[in-house]
């Protein structure tokens, strides 16, 4: 379109001013001063791209021309000289005329070389081609930009969701910098959250049935130790005292003795597991829990009067009452302390001490136990199974003792946790209720095998 442009308006130029020429010459053929004539083609030599110019007459007989050497390729244009006497001038620019047989007295001839409106078109073309391709590659570039910024995020999420397939269930998605990709990243971020979430149930769960199955498997082989060994133990002590009757075998027989509390030990085995596989069904009554801890403490301040060890007790004054079975939170507390004592090796101090809980009405709401003892303490992965049944850091444990103790507090909607201080040892911190929550746990377990 531009190229059709320019080589039009240059023809026209080149055809206007042969038209100027043609109208300049008119006096000049009339009078025949060739002078005259020779200064119109000089004058039209000097324009560029005019190489030839001739001035003709009516005979076609050239009366004045000049040439000068340009570089083709070259095209001629030729106009008639009218004759222009007795007419208005203004009625025939260009030749056209109002009279129908207007008198031709010469004519006018331009040779004109095309070639630099040809070079000109060229260096046009080629420029408007760099210019395009300058375009289509800024175009590009702002193109491969503009979409890596919108596909870098999509990226980033197949990556974190390649991550996730490996295995890596920690990782999240980046933010990213659109709204969309915002809310993609967010709605991705919470699918793995919600995953998470999901595992980590499905984890607790799994635990909780395969206690409960653990649960179930001792139930059934208590029962039967209760029928195939506790009834011969009971013979055996009952053999053992007659034996000592009989031959008047001294109390103090070091071999006797060794049976007699090898039978003692083997029965309190035979109890715990009884105890632990089959408890009572909870009996929930208004207990004042600040006064059961005094009778737990002072049971165990008479079993070590000659002991090392000491209990450094701080219980408040006040009440704190809560629904629950006196013997069973007393077994269970029983236990906790217990264990502080073995973890002391039965010396040493075991600090005791209770914080209470209110509400914005002043009415009692939790009680906190912590029973610390000054043992070596234990390891975080040993930490994490330390209420698991049959699990036991003593050679002579049976791993019972603070597993029914677990049990005993969930059965009260309470829980138990244990903490490591920096200075050493164990610190157990039992959570209760002024009323009796939901129990996370009641194992009461059923079993076909008679007792």
């Amino acid at each position: 379109m531009i190229s059709n442009f320019v080589t039009k308006r240059f023809h026209q130029r080149i055809d206007f001013m042969t038209q100027y020429l043609a109208l300049n010459c008119e006096l000049g053929l009339l009078i025949g001063e060739k002078h005259l004539l020779q200064g119109l083609v000089e004058n039209m030599l000097k324009e560029d791209d005019v190489t030839a110019v001739a001035i003709l007459d009516q005979n076609k007989n050239t009366l004045a021309g000049g040439n000068r050497i340009l570089p083709g390729p070259f095209e001629q244009i030729r106009k008639n000289v009218f004759s222009s006497s007795g007419q208005d001038p203004l009625n025939w620019v260009g030749g056209m005329k109002k009279n129908k047989n207007p008198e031709i007295i010469g004519a006018v001839k331009i040779t004109y070389s095309i070639q630099g409106i040809t070079e000109l078109i060229n260096t046009m073309k080629i420029q408007v081609v760099f210019s395009t391709l300058a375009l289509i590659l800024v175009s590009c570039l702002i193109f491969y930009f503009i979409s890596r910024s919108l596909v870098a995020p999509i990226v980033s999420l197949s990556e974190t969701a390649r991550k996730v397939s490996m295995g890596d269930r920690d990782v999240r998605a980046a933010a990213g910098t659109t709204p969309e990709i915002i809310r993609l990243s967010r709605a991705f971020n919470n699918m793995l959250d919600s995953l998470a979430q999901g595992r980590k149930t499905l984890v607790r769960t799994y635990e909780k049935l395969t206690r409960q199955q653990a649960l179930v498997e001792v139930g059934k082989f208590s029962m039967m130790i209760a029928h195939e060994v506790k009834n011969p133990l009971g013979i055996i002590k009952s053999s053992l005292e007659l034996i000592k009757s009989e031959f008047n075998i001294p109390d103090n027989n070091l071999l006797l003795s060794y049976a007699e509390e090898e039978i003692v030990r083997l029965n309190h085995l035979i109890e715990s597991f009884l105890m632990f596989s089959k408890p009572a069904k909870p009996q929930f009554e208004k207990v004042d829990l600040n006064r059961l801890l005094e009778q737990i403490v002072m049971g165990f301040d008479i079993q070590s009067s000659m002991a090392e060890i000491k209990l450094d007790c701080r219980i408040p004054e006040t009440k704190f009452e809560a629904q629950a079975d006196f013997d069973l939170l007393t077994r269970g507390i029983g236990n906790i302390i217990t264990n502080a004592y073995e973890a002391n090796d039965r010396k040493g101090v075991v600090i005791i001490s209770v914080v209470e809980h209110y509400k914005v009405d002043k009415t009692a709401h939790k009680w906190e136990l912590f029973i610390q003892d000054q043992g070596p303490g234990i390891s975080p992965e040993k930490k994490a199974r330390i209420f698991d049944p049959f699990f036991t850091t003593k050679s002579t444990g049976t791993g019972l003792g603070l597993a029914f103790a677990d049990q005993a507090i969930k059965a009260h909607g309470g829980n138990i946790s244990i903490e490591l201080p920096k200075s050493g040892g164990c610190c157990f911190c039992i959570t209760l209720f002024s009323n009796i929550r939901e129990p996370e746990v009641l194992k009461v377990y059923d079993t076909d095998i008679d007792s």
